[in-house]
C-alpha cells in the first residue's frame, strides 16, 4: 500500500467507527444478516464526479468480497440520472457504508467541480492553479485529492512538507532576511532539503528578497498583491524564482491575475467555499 492508501484505510476506520459505535442498529432491528442486494448510485445534480474510487475502498473495507462495478470514473463529467457505479453486497454492508460513501463523494465532488470551473478558466495562460491548507480537520485527504482530480494541484499538504514563511513567521522572528536566512539554514542540517517559499506583502519586500536573500528561497508568494502589483513584482523578480499570487482570488478576478505570467494562484476558496453536490444511494435488488 502507498501513504495515500494507508492514510484513507485510517480515515474510513475512523469514520466507521463514529457513524457506527455499538451497531448498526436501524439495520440490525429488520434485516436478517444474510440478505443479499444491490444498490446504485444515482447522480442528482450536474458537475465533475469525484470520490469513487474511495467509495469502492469504503465498501471493501466493510466486506472484502463484495462486488463493485463502475460505470464513471473520478473527473468525468456527470449529468443529473447518471449511473456512477453499482455495489453488490450484504445489505448490512451496504447500509454501513452509504452515508460515508455519500458524505465523501458529495463533498468531493463539489470541490472537484469548482475547482473545474477555475482551471477552465486558465486554459492557455502558464498560470497553475494551487490549493491551501484551509481544509476541514482530518479530511484534508479527500479534499485535496478532489482538487487534484478537479484539474488543480496540491499546495504543501501540512507544516511538514515545506517551509512557508508567512506574515506572522517574518513579524515573531523579526524581519523578512532574518526569517529566510534562519529558515536557510534550518532546512540545509535537514536529512532531506525542504524547499522555502516566503510571503511578501507589498514591492518594498519583493525588492528586499530580490537583493539580499534569492539564491535561499524557491518561490515568492505575493500576497494581496493587484494584478497590476503582480506585473511589477514580476519585472522585478524576472524569472529567476518561482512566483506565486494569493488573496483575494475569485472565479471573477483569476484570469485577470493568470494575464500576469505569475507561475501559480493559490485559492483557499476552492476548499472552503465548494458546495456539495446531490448524490443518492438506492437499493435496486435485493434477495
Amino acid at each position: 500500500m502507498n501513504s495515500f492508501d494507508i492514510a484513507l484505510a485510517t480515515l474510513v476506520d475512523a469514520a466507521l467507527k463514529e457513524d457506527i459505535g455499538s451497531g448498526d442498529h436501524s439495520t440490525l432491528s429488520c434485516i436478517p444478516a444474510t440478505k443479499q442486494g444491490k444498490a446504485i448510485l444515482k447522480i442528482k445534480e450536474d458537475g465533475i464526479l469525484a470520490g469513487v474510487e474511495v467509495a469502492k475502498t469504503i465498501f471493501n473495507f466493510i466486506e472484502p468480497d463484495c462486488e463493485f462495478v463502475s460505470f464513471k470514473k473520478d473527473g468525468d463529467k456527470m449529468q443529473v440520472g447518471d449511473i456512477a457505479f453499482e455495489i453488490t453486497a450484504s445489505v448490512h454492508a451496504i447500509l454501513k457504508g452509504e452515508r460515508l460513501v455519500l458524505n465523501c463523494m458529495q463533498r468531493m465532488s463539489g470541490i472537484a467541480t469548482l475547482t473545474n470551473r477555475y482551471t477552465q478558466l486558465l486554459k492557455g495562460y502558464h498560470t497553475r492553479l494551487l490549493d491551501t491548507r484551509k481544509t476541514t480537520p482530518n479530511f484534508r485527504l479527500l479534499e485535496k485529492e478532489a482538487v487534484k482530480i478537479g484539474g488543480g494541484i496540491n499546495h504543501r499538504f501540512g507544516l511538514y512538507d515545506m517551509i512557508m514563511l508567512k506574515d506572522n513567521h517574518i513579524d515573531y522572528c523579526g524581519g523578512i532576511i532574518e526569517a529566510i536566512n534562519q529558515a536557510y539554514t534550518y532546512s540545509k542540517q535537514l536529512e532531506q532539503h525542504l524547499k522555502i517559499e516566503v510571503e511578501t506583502r507589498n514591492l518594498a519586500d519583493v525588492l528586499l528578497v530580490c537583493n539580499q536573500a534569492l539564491n535561499k528561497v524557491d518561490r515568492i508568494m505575493l500576497d494581496n498583491f493587484s494584478p497590476e502589483e503582480v506585473s511589477e513584482a514580476l519585472s522585478i523578480i524576472q524569472g529567476r524564482v518561482e512566483t506565486e499570487a494569493s488573496g483575494g482570488i475569485s472565479l471573477t478576478t483569476i484570469e485577470s491575475f493568470a494575464k500576469t505570467g505569475v507561475d501559480f494562484v493559490s485559492v483557499g476558496g476552492l476548499i472552503h467555499q465548494a458546495q456539495s453536490l446531490d448524490l443518492s444511494l438506492k437499493a435496486s435488488f435485493v434477495k
